[in-house]
């Protein structure tokens, strides 16, 4: 990166926080930076102002190490990319994938062909993107992307014949569908935790853990109430496949608002925040 780019796509550094505050830029790795002034709250040191907004510097740290937040976060302490936008194209594709058979797209019932992506892509590149978030301190990110790779990993367990999981049951298909319940509910619950960590991240990184815990739950309560030959039930089959592809797409935007910049593409996505997020907009506030 150059030393002439632009304040407005550079990340930045609080000018009070610099061993020399007269200088205009600051080389963090090589790699210049505008320096923009931030205000500090008089009485509250871990207040800063943005825009007419005071807020709590613990509030700017994303979740997904804060490419959907740009502009808000400071540079990174050490030259690591950012695993997010790996992690999460590598959960949305296999997801696409598994519930386009959940939705019986052009009569396809069997997702079989998904089991290769579950163990490669949505499993190992999944795990491994989590794990690279623990080295960008996201305990979130790392929990979140480490957890849904162990998922699509387990799924292509389940969905291979060589464990025999499934023919452990032999007939007794209502065992089967019960223990496929419990493990979709489980993620349910485990989802839903997280889906209450972004209430306060942006509305496109809300939706996809709305949408896919909705997927879980509905899923699992197919397989709770199967049809007559013990196959999950139809409608809420597909309904629950709907609401994966819903997650899947929310997945592939969030991915390319963390790839996308001014420097890359002609297009790049704004983080609309939450409305009750403290980043959110909001005109004559006051301390």
């Amino acid at each position: 990166m150059s030393s002439d780019t632009s304040a407005s796509t550079a990340p930045t550094v609080e000018k009070d926080m610099l061993p020399n505050a007269d200088k205009e830029t600051i080389d963090l790795e090589s790699q210049t930076y505008p320096i923009r002034h931030i205000e500090t709250h008089h009485e509250d040191p871990d207040l800063i102002k943005i825009g007419d907004n005071w807020v709590s510097r613990k509030e700017l740290f994303a979740a997904f190490g804060g490419t959907l937040n740009p502009g808000y976060n400071y540079p990174p302490s050490r030259k690591f990319a950012n695993p997010a936008p790996l992690g999460l194209s590598a959960f949305g594709l296999t997801t696409f994938v598994l519930c386009m058979a959940n939705v019986n797209v052009r009569g396809v019932t069997s997702a079989s062909v998904v089991i290769g992506l579950a163990y490669f892509y949505g499993g190992f590149i999944q795990l491994c993107a989590g794990m690279w978030e623990m080295l960008l301190e996201n305990t979130f990110g790392a929990t979140a992307l480490s957890s849904f790779g162990g998922f699509w990993l387990a799924f292509g367990a389940i969905e291979t014949d060589a464990f025999g999981i499934v023919s452990a049951y032999g007939d007794d298909t209502k065992g089967l569908n019960t223990m496929l319940a419990m493990f979709l509910l489980a993620w349910f619950i485990f989802t839903f935790g997280l889906l209450l960590c972004t209430l306060k991240s942006t509305v496109a990184f809300f939706f996809l853990f709305f949408s896919l815990d909705m997927a879980f739950l509905l899923l699992g309560i197919g397989h709770l109430y199967p049809d007559s030959d013990g196959n999950p039930h139809l409608g809420l089959t597909r309904a629950g496949g709907y609401f994966g592809l819903f997650s899947a797409f929310a997945a592939f935007y969030n991915a390319f608002a963390g790839l996308a910049t001014h420097e890359n593409s002609l297009f790049v996505v704004k983080a609309v925040p939450m409305p009750w997020s403290p980043l959110f907009p909001r005109k004559n506030k006051s301390h």
